[in-house]
């Protein structure tokens, strides 16, 4: 299966289309005919192939006929031993990883700065994290990579560590050394999963960032849906070919939790997404980047705002950067990057995909026009000559690192109360508090909750970060262990 140009899922969608079945089995839309408001929301098409498993069409849970060759097309795509098609979105192809390689009471070194999915896992199985620093740009604000010698000092202070998980890129483009970093924990016997989210692209594109099947790692999340162009929820799991893995295993472990009803209009996409970058992704990729490139020195001209690029690359924990990312500091035109989201949004009809204290963040892609870029640059500026003001005090970010008292999943389960969350310095937390997005989590259960934790919580919130974790809507109480 090397013919990069078929697509067998699609493909077997459209012979069913032309079968013209009559439908008495699930969905209950019968082909839309049974909901005729949302057959005109979402048209015909799309309401034909809505369908459930059946002979000609596969079944997502135990593949063996076209899902199966579609996943032997993305593996061969994507430079892995197996690709799994996950429905359940990039958050189970985490879980998947670490409930695959670790056990309860196995150890996993991990960056703190890994999103909520991953800890989500260590509640789930009740492995126990031990955390790698990935550092902060102290100016702008934003997560680092893992430092190959922190890497080091964690594997040589816990040699029973199951697996190492690695964030390549982070949400704001920086990358670790990966391949360093696979080296040095296998040489150690340890697995070395990695979060790809944000780095379909690395796969396809030319002069890219290590990505994690060409570095050598075992296993790999791949969010399809975010730079891909798959429909969203849709991702890839994909396992390294030398990773010693067990493909009846790990399936084994996608249907503890991914629906055993997958949905074809996203595999469907998948498959065609996986096309679409395997036959053109090169010439994809270096569009994205010259358009990002070059909005960032359109950004960069306005003044005030600092569009980032690779000079911040220094061979540690900035081991390179993912030029398709356009990160936006703004804090030197008196507003914080929460401000200006809000007013791109608000007053320009402009969705970035986040804004934090410091930054926004614009995720790039092939379905960007150049006109689009235009007028976010316009906007930018307008922003700056109406409302900004004299630089910000920079904030002197400094990383937070957690002390750990209990396990996640001690913590998520044990004895609880509820308490006044800026009461609640030198408890020990039951939930999450963070910033969505990109949902990495200020503190996390088993954490202690500290006075610079709560200042932070404090600060976000009245900065207008969106936040989320606790059963509290408003983020005013948090449960803590008795």
């Amino acid at each position: 299966m090397t013919d990069q140009n078929r697509a067998p899922i699609y493909e077997a969608l459209e012979r069913y289309n032309d079968m013209r079945v009559v439908p008495f089995d699930v969905p209950g839309h019968k082909h839309g005919k049974g909901n005729p408001e949302l057959t005109a929301f979402l048209g015909q098409t799309c309401m034909n192939v809505d369908v459930n498993s059946m002979k000609p069409l596969d079944n997502l849970c135990h593949p063996v006929s076209v899902i199966r060759e579609a996943e032997q097309l993305a593996a061969d795509a994507f430079g892995a031993g197996q690709a799994f098609f996950m429905v359940n979105g990039t958050t189970s192809s985490v879980q998947t990883m670490i409930l695959s390689t670790c056990r309860e009471g196995d150890k996993i070194i991990i960056p703190r700065n890994v999103h909520r999915s991953a800890i989500n896992a260590l509640i789930i199985c009740g492995v126990i994290p031990v955390y790698v620093d990935p550092g902060v740009d102290r100016k702008l604000g934003i997560p680092l990579g893992m430092s190959v010698k922190d890497v080091v000092r964690a594997i040589k202070e816990n040699p029973e560590a199951k697996a190492v998980f690695v964030n390549n890129p982070t949400y704001y483009g920086i990358c670790s050394d990966l391949a360093k970093i696979v080296r040095f924990a296998h040489a150690a016997g340890m697995k070395v999963l990695v979060d790809e989210a944000h780095g379909t692209h690395l796969y396809f594109g030319k002069d890219m960032p290590v990505n994690a099947m060409a570095a050598g790692a075992d296993m790999a999340a791949v969010s399809m849906h975010k730079t891909g162009g798959s429909l969203t929820q849709s991702s890839f799991l994909l396992v390294g070919k030398k990773a010693g893995l067990s493909e009846g295993y790990v399936r084994s472990v996608i249907n503890l939790t991914q629906t055993t009803s997958g949905s074809y209009l996203l595999l469907s996409s998948l498959d065609i997404a996986r096309k679409y970058y395997a036959t053109h992704g090169a010439e994809l990729c270096a569009q994205v980047v010259r358009q990002a490139e070059y909005a960032r020195i359109e950004v960069n001209r306005i003044g005030g705002y600092y569009a980032y690029s690779d000079e911040l690359v220094n061979g540690d924990n900035i081991f390179a950067f993912d030029k398709t990312k356009l990160s936006i500091y703004t804090r030197e035109i008196g507003l914080t990057g929460i401000e200006v989201y809000d007013k791109l949004r608000d007053m320009f009809d402009i969705q970035m995909e986040l804004g934090d204290i410091g930054n926004v963040l614009a995720i790039m892609s092939p379905g960007d026009k150049w006109k689009d870029i235009e007028r976010l640059v316009s906007a930018l500026a307008e922003i700056k000559r109406r409302f900004g003001t004299a630089s910000k005090a920079p904030l002197d970010h400094e990383y937070i690192n957690p002390s750990i008292i209990l396990s996640p999943k001690e913590a998520f389960y044990g004895q609880q109360e509820r308490v006044p969350i800026m009461e609640s310095a030198g408890r020990i937390s039951c939930e999450f508090v963070m910033c969505y997005p990109p949902g990495i989590p200020i503190i996390a259960p088993g954490e202690l909750l500290t006075p610079e934790i709560l200042e932070n919580i404090d600060f976000s919130k009245k900065r207008g970060c969106f936040m989320t974790g606790t059963e509290d809507m408003d983020i005013e109480y948090i449960k803590v262990i008795k």
